[in-house]
């Protein structure tokens, strides 16, 4: 297919660096590849604030730094391991499903990917990242299952 022919230019892969995020970049890889589109990838922390209700009497500012070099490192570990040349990487910190349509505006995205952990209970109840990066998104959306590992018992 080449790229006149076919719907996507620009694929933007929201990674969250779990043990599932090599599954979801091969499958972005290989639609980016049939497609002969750009590929970015993004990282995107929640404040810490966030996580803790923004109640904390202490600056945490050195601790988020530090969270966002970690992220920084494990995601350029990963793109070692791909043969596809990524266009831009980002790592940011910010509400995920916000920090993806803004780029994928900013950037001209027409397809966002990410990843489907197929979760149930509470989780479904409170919404998922691919959920709400589907709702707001200005492009298409694609959301990989990833099976849930199974345990060795």
């Amino acid at each position: 297919m080449t790229q006149s022919s076919c719907l996507y230019h620009h694929i933007l892969v929201g990674l969250d660096l779990t043990d599932e995020t090599p599954q979801v970049l091969a499958k972005a890889v290989q639609i980016a590849r049939s497609c002969d589109a750009k590929l970015s990838v993004a990282h995107v922390l929640e404040p810490i604030t966030f996580a803790y209700g923004g109640d904390m009497p202490l600056d945490i500012s050195e601790v988020q730094t530090q969270q966002v070099q970690r992220a920084e490192h494990e995601l350029q570990e990963l793109l070692k391991n791909i043969d596809y040349p990524i266009v831009q990487e980002h790592v940011l910190v910010g509400q995920p499903a916000s920090e993806l349509h803004y780029l994928a505006e900013q950037q001209e995205v027409d397809l966002i990917i990410v990843g489907s952990h197929g979760r149930k209970g509470f989780a479904l109840l409170l919404g998922s990242t691919p959920n709400s990066v589907l709702h707001g998104a200005t492009c298409d959306v694609l959301a990989v299952y990833v099976p849930p590992q199974t345990q060795p018992g």
